[in-house]
This record gives structure tokens, C-alpha cells and sequence, in this order.
């Protein structure tokens, strides 16, 4: 690990000295990458320094032990010793945990695709709640929500919704959602006081540049029509809306939420490579299915990850038995310690692997 570690040491310190070449700031697209290559090596390099004064200050110690000092400062010593030798086995765990290779997708935006399961316009009407919530959540973490595409039931829920988060890191904490969402609470409609359960399937995928997805015009057949809904006069009354097939998959996505065919259109191929980037994903994880069957993360959407409980007024994450007893301040966007949870469990089963 550490022969690793050094390498990466000297590798961090060469780009250090490239990115202050006058050539090398000249070439803005090379300078960013060697940024961003640069600062994705400064935790490691620093967890490393820390770990390395940290056994200096041991054999320090240790040879001021032997040497004749009185025994008030002797006692200092032996005590600073032990302090050191605590910390030594936790940054070991923690330069582990950095040599991991990191989720290339986590700094990506998102987007998120909310779909009514069973239980017809109950469900529809959750899924317009946790549209709701991870606009909530977006807001408190100073993201940017844009909305994609909807289709309304008629009682104010969404059988569909699919909307854009961008911000720092939206996939390293969103990757989390993806799967059932179970519902248990009395309907408004529901004269005798039942309980009932429905689900809602969440399905959260990175945004996927055009260098990670090549579409081929050829494939794709784009159909306009018109918008239905909610909207402006222009939206209801023009072919604004766009749907595009991409023939060799099936893939079918539309938009209609902008009154400008164009913008509409720029959408749904956001959604469309998204898409198309997530098959190629699950391909890669079906020929790794042991390492995604122990991840936490990218789940699979059709498996039942949490249960929010109204009557009880509890939130569960079945994945890690975390039950929460703030069903409102979740609703309201505080899925912080969910998220946390999640990670650091996640983290966990990683460190164990690339420890085995």
C-alpha cells in the first residue's frame, strides 16, 4: 500500500510542477484536467503527511525514553507515546479508504426520474411528495433543480415527473435513492380510516456528456406534438413537445415543459444519454455482479430500499435498518443522516474488500 501511496506522492508533486508551466496554463483544457487530477490527489498527500509525522513523533518519543529526563516530562512523554500509537491504526484505515478507487460518476448532475407504482392515484400523489422533498434537499445543499418532463394525474400527483439536479457531487449523494420507495398512511379518499400502501420506483442517473455517450442521428426518430397540462398558451397550443426513439433500444423519451421545441428537444437528449450511459453502466456491474451485489450504492430500482410510515410517523431504510422518527423534516428535505448512513456503510464494505 504504501509503494502505492509513494508513487502517488510523486505523481501529485509532477503535476504540481506542470500546472505552473506558462505552456501548460496556456492550454486551458490540459491545465483543468491536470487541476482537477491534482486536487483529487491533495487528500491522500495530506492524510499521508499526517501519517508519516505521526510516526516520527513516535520514534521520537520513543528515543527520548531512553534518554536520562526527569520523570514529570518522562510521564509527558509516555503520554503524547500513547496518544500517537492510538491514532496510527484509524489513518491506516483512512489512507485504505482514499486508495479506493472513487465512483468516476459522483461529481456528475443528476436526474432523477420519480415514477407512481402501486396503488394508483395514492401513489402518484407520494411521488409528487418526494419530487417535493429532493427539491427540498437540492435547495438546502445550493443545487439547482430544473424540471424535464411530467405528466400529471388529475388529483395534483405525478404518474411521472423527471427533473435535473446540478450541483458539486449530486450523483455521490442522490446514487443512494434509486429503487422502491413504500408508502403506508390513511388516503384523503379513504372514508374508513385504512391504512394503505403503495410504492413508487426512483430512479436516479448521472448526466452523461456527449464524450461518454456517442448517439448516432440515424438511430433516433424524433416525433413533435402538442403539450397537454399545465402551461402557457403557447405550450398548450403549439407542437412544442418532443419524443424521441432511439430505435436500437426501445428507449423512448419525451419533454414538454419549455414553450421552444428546441429546448424541449435538448432535454429530452439529456435524458436519452442518460439513459443510454445507465445500460452501459449496468453492463459493466452485471460482469462485476459479486462487487454490486456488497455496494450499498447504484441499487437495483426494482428492490424496496425504504418505508416512510405515517402513522407512526417513521421513516426506514431497509438496506441498513435505519429508522428515523422525523417523517415531516424527511418529507421536508432532511435526508442528510439517511445519506450519511448509507455512505458510510458503503465506505465500509469497501474498506473490508480492498482489505481481504
Amino acid at each position: 500500500m504504501f509503494d502505492q501511496i509513494e508513487e502517488l506522492v510523486i505523481k501529485f508533486n509532477e503535476i504540481g510542477n506542470k500546472i505552473n508551466e506558462p505552456a501548460i496554463i496556456a492550454d486551458q483544457d490540459t491545465w483543468r484536467k491536470l487541476m482537477k487530477e491534482h486536487s483529487g490527489l491533495q487528500p491522500i498527500v495530506d492524510k499521508y503527511k499526517e501519517y508519516k509525522k505521526t510516526l516520527n513523533d513516535i520514534d521520537d518519543a520513543l528515543t527520548m525514553l531512553e534518554d536520562n529526563i526527569d520523570e514529570d516530562f518522562r510521564n509527558l512523554v509516555k503520554e503524547e507515546l500513547s496518544e500517537n500509537k492510538k491514532k496510527i491504526e484509524p489513518l491506516e484505515n483512512e489512507l485504505k479508504l482514499l486508495l479506493i478507487p472513487k465512483d468516476p460518476n459522483d461529481e456528475k448532475n443528476v436526474i432523477v426520474e420519480i415514477r407512481g407504482g402501486a396503488g394508483g392515484d395514492e401513489a402518484a400523489l407520494f411521488a409528487a411528495d418526494l419530487y417535493r422533498m429532493y427539491n427540498r434537499f437540492s435547495e438546502r445543499s445550493k443545487w439547482k433543480s430544473e424540471l424535464m418532463d411530467v405528466n400529471e394525474s388529475g388529483i395534483g400527483g405525478f404518474k411521472e415527473v423527471i427533473f435535473m439536479i446540478k450541483g458539486d457531487g449530486a450523483y455521490s449523494k442522490l446514487k443512494y435513492e434509486s429503487g422502491v420507495h413504500r408508502v403506508q398512511r390513511i388516503p384523503t379518499t379513504e372514508s374508513g380510516g385504512r391504512i394503505h400502501t403503495s410504492t413508487v420506483t426512483v430512479a436516479v442517473l448521472p448526466e452523461a456528456e456527449e464524450v461518454d455517450v456517442e448517439i448516432n442521428l440515424s438511430d433516433i426518430r424524433v416525433d413533435v406534438f402538442r403539450s397537454s397540462g399545465n402551461g402557457g398558451q403557447s405550450v398548450n397550443t403549439t407542437d412544442s413537445a418532443v419524443r424521441i426513439t432511439h430505435m436500437p433500444t426501445g428507449i423512448v423519451v419525451s419533454c414538454q415543459d419549455e414553450k421552444s421545441q428546441l429546448k424541449n428537444k435538448d432535454k429530452a437528449m439529456k435524458v436519452l444519454r442518460a439513459k443510454l450511459y445507465e445500460l452501459e453502466l449496468e453492463k459493466q456491474h452485471s460482469e462485476l455482479a459479486a462487487e454490486k451485489r456488497s455496494q450499498i450504492g447504484t441499487g437495483d430500482r426494482s428492490e424496496r430500499i425504504r418505508t416512510y410510515n405515517f402513522p407512526q410517523g417513521r421513516v426506514t431504510d431497509h438496506r441498513v435498518g435505519l429508522t428515523l422518527h422525523k417523517l415531516d423534516q424527511v418529507l421536508d428535505g432532511d435526508i442528510e443522516d439517511i445519506i450519511s448512513t448509507l455512505s458510510t456503510v458503503d465506505q465500509t464494505e469497501k474498506l473490508k474488500q480492498a482489505t481481504s
